[in-house]
């Protein structure tokens, strides 16, 4: 939140012209650079228009709460309105969308997609709808409910003419919409929802409450992950299983903190124990959540898991979202691909009194009674990712809690070939012995090709009798930005073979499926995956070409940064380099169900390759 204070105090700040540098100096303060041109505009333009009708509405008493950080994400709410309901007494908040729109039309072929100038965005009244279920689901004090709750979309500068197709969305008391036109229907909302009495102790139950997921929130998340018939345990995975439960169990008798840790390689059932674990522990009113450093990932898990109940997808958050959570806040935060926590959380968007310098690992740690990590530690492809086992073990003994492991064995991936998982670290230098001969697997196959041509054409023989198949590559060729109206630049060229990497944005783009979906949808395949889109994920039949950043010479491989086009893996110093080239191709390399077919574009090295074929 940026600023608080009665609505009174707003309108004398607001004449005196103190409130909007207010604003600005508290967004520099929370996040280290000036807000935009357009946002401070936005504030110059609608927050006098929100005060003197909340004014108007003889509401100068109620708490004005403006840019409200909604709980587990970056989203802001413009404003809520805090005070004490006309008819229960109880506290009461309307949480408020200013727009500047003076004419919005709905999107053909759509219901809640509304165009404003050029921009397609969510309707209005969806939007606060969803912000107010947000706030619900997580703020404690509202304990799941919207009874507290009202939502205003408020487009002051709007006559009705101006919105006439948004007029027909299905409204609610979470969901409302007025013009500039219909301002004495706002003021009669307003009134309807708060009293002329003080907020401020409303305002202070909101503030300090704890950010939990609601029961309602739970429940759905029981129903919808944990009644899933793929997840069956088998054996180390139902012993993780169990290990957890009974530290929740623990934990609840004793007010004792234990960390779990539970590794495993590619395929071993790590995301199918934390799936299982959050269905369970949602099914039993715990409150637990789930968090990775994927973007692909979480989005991916969101849309699976939330797609008949969307509130669902807000119990899968990132690593980065309990830098300031309160300690022990919640029962479990599972905390899924644990190989890609960060050193720190902050970044450049971080609020400046909360960049301590606090290691992620203890944020982490700090947040649940149990803390669960799931790694690989050979999938750290990063050098600034700190998700190993001393790692975890170390802060864990710094924060005094206790630590438990299990080791998945089984293998569920490749074919279940324990063989070719052996293979590969071998080949790239990951376990002692060097690279060997494949000797061969009924459960998978494996090849390699002698041009990028030939890899696509024998997946394409795969896609066309119903496997899903995808082509990955070191991140070895520049990545251009999407445009407007035109197919993926062909940025990855090798001789007269050219593709796309995969789509930049989060959204579709010319039939090319957004970021998170790269790897599961269908229209993914023709363009090249990177090792961020798909990590954690797995298809079929795979192909990875090995860039000129890995070459063998000789007897060994040799790491090359100046063939590296990832800033991040590039500028690190040179056994940190290596160290994340070598777990790049090894997660690559492992994302086949069935079989992986390997091309090097250098080489030497694809002599290597060949000579290791039976």
């Amino acid at each position: 939140m940026l600023y608080r204070s009665s609505v009174v105090s707003a309108r004398s700040r607001l004449e005196s012209k103190e409130l909007v540098p207010a604003l600005v100096e508290s967004y520099r303060f929370d996040f280290g650079y000036h807000p935009t041109r357009s946002e401070v505009r936005s504030w110059q333009n609608s927050i006098p228009v929100l005060v003197n009708d909340l004014i108007d509405a003889g509401l100068s008493d109620a708490e004005l709460l403006l840019e409200f950080k909604l709980p587990l994400t970056s989203k802001r709410a413009d404003a809520i309105v805090c005070g004490t309901h006309p008819g229960t007494g109880a506290p009461s908040y309307v949480v408020v969308e200013l727009k500047q729109w003076s004419q919005a039309t709905l999107v053909d072929g759509t219901e809640d997609v509304v165009l404003d100038g050029f921009a397609e965005r969510l309707h209005p009244i969806e939007q606060v709808q969803r912000y107010c279920q947000h706030l619900a689901d997580f703020e404690a004090s509202l304990g799941g409910s919207l009874d507290q709750l009202a939502g205003v979309a408020y487009l002051h500068n709007a006559t009705d003419q101006g919105i006439a197709t948004l007029w027909d969305y299905p409204e609610s008391e979470t969901g409302r919409l007025f013009s500039g036109q219909r301002r004495a229907d706002l003021i009669a909302f307003l009134r309807s929802k708060l009293t002329p009495s003080s907020g401020a102790e409303a305002a202070d139950e909101l503030l300090s409450s704890a950010v939990l997921p609601s029961k309602q929130l739970m429940d759905l998340a029981a129903e919808e992950v944990q009644r899933r018939e793929q997840f069956v345990l088998l054996d180390e995975q139902q012993v993780a299983y169990s290990m957890v439960m009974r530290a929740v169990e623990a934990s609840r008798r004793s007010a004792t903190k234990e960390v779990i840790v539970i590794t495993g390689g590619p395929g071993s059932g790590k995301s199918v124990i934390a799936l299982s674990l959050l269905g369970e522990l949602s099914r039993q009113g715990r409150t637990a959540l789930h968090a990775t450093g994927s973007s692909a990932f979480t989005q991916t898990l969101r849309r699976i898991a939330g797609a008949r109940a969307p509130r669902v997808k807000q119990m899968f958050t990132y690593y980065n979202q309990f830098i300031d959570a309160e300690p022990n806040g919640i029962d479990v935060l599972i905390n899924d691909e644990a190989h890609r926590i960060k050193e720190v959380s902050t970044n450049r968007f971080t609020r400046a009194h909360l960049r301590t310098g606090r290691p992620q690992v203890e944020e982490l740690i700090d947040a649940a009674r149990v803390p669960v990590f799931l790694l690989d530690e050979h999938q750290v492809v990063r050098p600034s990712e700190r998700g190993t086992i001393q790692d975890i073990e170390q802060a864990a003994a710094k924060l005094e809690c206790k630590v438990k492991r299990v080791d998945l064995d089984g293998q569920f991936r490749c074919g279940g070939s324990r063989l070719y998982e052996q293979w590969v670290l071998r080949l790239l230098g990951l376990e002692p012995g060097g690279p060997m001969k494949w000797p061969g697997d009924d459960a998978f196959e494996v090849a390699i090709d002698e041009s990028p041509s030939l890899v696509e054409q024998h997946l394409l023989e795969r896609l066309e009798v119903g496997y899903s198949a995808r082509i990955a590559a070191g991140y070895c060729w520049k990545w251009s930005d999407p445009v407007r109206g035109k197919d993926l630049a062909d940025d990855v060229v090798i001789g007269s073979w050219q593709r796309p990497w995969n789509n930049k944005k989060p959204t579709s783009h010319n039939g090319a499926p957004g970021t998170p979906y790269w790897a599961s949808d269908p229209a993914g395949f023709g363009q090249v995956g990177c090792v961020y889109t798909a990590q954690g994920f797995e298809y079929d039949y795979g192909a990875v070409i090995i860039g000129p950043d890995l070459v063998w010479r000789e007897d060994r491989w040799v790491a090359r940064p100046e063939f590296s086009q990832d800033n991040q893996v590039r500028r690190a110093d040179f056994p940190s380099f290596d160290r994340a080239i070598r777990n790049t191709y090894k997660v690559l390399l492992t994302r086949g169900m069935r079989g992986m077919r390997l091309y090097s574009t250098d080489g030497e090295t694809q002599e290597l390759l060949q000579s290791l074929m039976s």
